[in-house]
């Protein structure tokens, strides 16, 4: 499915999407006796294949990159090995690896991981356990050896969880050459567009302090499966403002953009409400230049 785009075609490489095998992957999350009990969860309970994922001109899907699904937790590599045989078009993987584990247990289980050229960091989500987890005494350890082979911690985490960020801001200092990408802007809520006095803004400042982070702007149907598109636009302009135009990228959460639209009129209303000066770079070039997209 490789895409060699035309000239007046506006070119992406997706940051953030996932690829089911419900045939091959254990995805215990997806199951509908086990949490999140969303109502809806049936419309993603299935196997989706880079065939779900091709976009019509003027759009044109270059590349992605794979952010972990469960497939088997166990068993991390295996995911890996199933994209690799999966997906012909260039992507980038991030895996998964518990930062909480006891550092040769996680070194082990990194060492695993990049014997696999795809592979360009992990994700551990943090959620709502963000202080927990990031006070375990492992973390930092693990955090040092990721930056030594130069893979990125993709974060995800609610930033108006001031403890947390303002420990995992100490973490950065301690481990300045480690790259964290946040995942899905920090889950502001729709109030957070009043920016200014909120704890999710607070925490945008304080991590665009450091210029070894970034962050994607997607998960908006985690918020509201009707969100507006003038809160979208807004949010992303407020990632901008604080991060810059080059530490900022948009992606789709696929397959969960469904529950709001399909894959297509997603990315079209991205494109729509941007600012066309901002396209390539939150489109296209920063996901290529972070996750060395080939």
């Amino acid at each position: 499915m490789a895409v060699t785009p035309h000239n007046n075609m506006i070119q992406i490489i997706d940051p953030h999407l996932h690829l089911f095998d419900i045939t091959q992957g254990d995805y215990y999350w997806l199951k509908p006796e086990n949490p999140p009990f969303w109502a809806d969860k049936s419309i993603i309970h299935r196997t989706f294949t880079c065939e779900n994922i091709e976009l019509q001109p003027p759009l044109s899907l270059c590349g992605f990159v794979h952010i972990e699904a469960g497939f088997d937790n166990k068993q991390p590599v295996k995911e890996v090995e199933y994209l690799e045989q999966a997906v012909s078009m260039p992507f980038a993987a991030i895996a998964y690896a518990n930062i909480t584990d006891e550092p040769a247990v996680f070194k082990a289980a990194i060492t695993a991981l990049m014997q696999y050229q795809h592979v360009v960091g992990i994700r551990y989500i943090l959620d709502n356990n963000a202080l927990d987890i990031l006070s375990n005494a492992n973390v930092s350890q693990n955090f040092s050896l990721l930056a030594e082979k130069s893979l990125i911690f993709d974060c995800q985490m609610p930033l108006a969880n001031k403890k947390a960020v303002s420990l995992l801001c100490t973490l950065l200092s301690q481990t300045p050459a480690l790259k964290v990408v946040i995942n899905h802007l920090g889950s502001p809520t729709k109030a957070d567009q009043n920016k200014i006095s909120n704890k999710w803004y607070q925490g945008l400042l304080a991590l665009s302090a450091f210029p070894t982070v970034a962050i994607k702007c997607s998960g908006w149907e985690m918020v509201s499966r009707n969100y507006a598109l003038q809160w979208l636009s807004a949010m992303v302009l407020t990632c901008v403002e604080v991060f810059g135009e080059h530490r900022v990228m948009l992606a789709s959460n696929f397959p969960l953009c469904l529950f709001s639209m399909n894959y297509q009129d997603y990315w079209q209303q991205v494109i729509d409400v941007i600012p066309n000066s901002l396209q390539q770079s939150l489109c296209y070039k920063n996901a290529k230049t972070w996750y060395n997209v080939e």
